[in-house]
């Protein structure tokens, strides 16, 4: 049986095992290159299918979360090409809060159409969201970040471990110790008066190659440490997120920026933007002092005039390539 096909329903109470036994009949989940998929429920995936510890501990997380949306409903596949190419052509067909994890991603998706295979040991997940405000939505993946960072400082309180300082890096990156540890990727349809929000998160938990990952930080900072378990990680996220979520419906950004400029690398960076004057492209140096009320960064030139900052669209690296605006 071809593993990368494999895929089980969870679900954390009958309301959603219905939903799982309804999908599994129906055989309506398709995956977006076309590929066969095999449907199991959890009952019969932990009586039929291979055991094995390191995979992904589908009653270990379900009994962890006490969320009212987010991850009640969980698919999980031992191999995908990447859970986002679940996650999206299924949109319709799944309850919001949907998440799906998968333990090694051959086809992971980025910025820029990047692809790249992600290895066991990487929390790997997407799930969905929908709003209805066109305003929100490059606002998400700002909280998204948030949700990242705050959900393993609440993990490292809870467990009594070192404090482990995840940075922000404009506009989806997630950094420690300077090397990249994780990343975020949202895409949205508008249907029916409302965006279809995907989500993915990707975030190194245990695999030191080819940067770092949380465990290996945590073990020098505390070698007898109980190291962090994607499941706890996951569930932590999505707690903190759907408390989050609400708050940004409700109140917009601005409940968020004082943290999330204490948690991003950019206070105060300077960085270079090209201004094309007739034909000529011209470099000049402005200082980033925040993010706009469209999710862009704000910065101040030499001449203390208020810029928003765009990428132009030819960088691997946001924060070079980057075009002006005058606000």
């Amino acid at each position: 049986m071809d593993q990368s096909c494999i895929i089980v329903l969870c679900g954390k109470s009958s309301v959603e095992t219905e939903i799982a036994t309804r999908l599994k009949k129906d055989n309506v989940l398709k995956l977006q290159d076309n590929a066969k998929v095999s449907i199991f429920l959890q009952t019969e995936a932990e009586a039929l299918l291979p055991k094995d510890e390191n995979s992904f501990n589908l009653s270990l997380f379900m009994d962890s979360i006490s969320t009212d949306r987010f991850g009640r409903f969980l698919i999980w596949s031992p191999r995908l090409s990447s859970t986002h190419d679940l996650v999206s052509p299924n949109f319709s067909e799944l309850p919001i809060g949907t998440v799906c994890v998968t333990d090694v991603q051959f086809k992971g998706r980025g910025r820029s159409k990047n692809v790249w295979e992600s290895p066991k040991g990487c929390l790997m997940y997407s799930f969905t969201l929908q709003v209805e405000d066109a305003k929100v939505v490059p606002l998400i993946q700002h909280v998204l970040s948030l949700a990242v960072t705050e959900a393993v400082k609440a993990l490292c309180d809870k467990k009594g471990l070192p404090y482990i300082d995840i940075k922000i890096k404009w506009p989806n990156d997630l950094y420690l110790n300077g090397l990249k540890i994780g990343g975020i990727l949202c895409t949205s349809t508008y249907r029916s008066k409302k965006f279809d929000v995907s989500v993915g998160v990707g975030l190194n938990v245990d695999n030191e190659q080819p940067t770092t990952c949380l465990n290996a930080v945590l073990r020098d900072l505390s070698p007898t440490s109980n190291l962090f378990t994607r499941e706890e990680i996951l569930g932590a996220f999505l707690h903190k997120f759907e408390t989050f979520f609400d708050l940004l419906m409700a109140r917009g950004f601005k409940p968020f920026e004082e943290l999330y400029y204490r948690t991003w690398l950019h206070s105060e960076q300077k960085v270079v933007v090209e201004d094309k004057i007739e034909d000529r492209v011209v470099q000049n140096v402005v200082t980033i002092q925040g993010v706009t009320s469209s999710g862009y960064l704000l910065a101040t030139g030499d001449d203390n005039q208020m810029y928003e900052l765009h990428p132009d669209g030819n960088s691997f690296d946001f924060l070079k390539g980057l075009v002006r605006r005058k606000l």
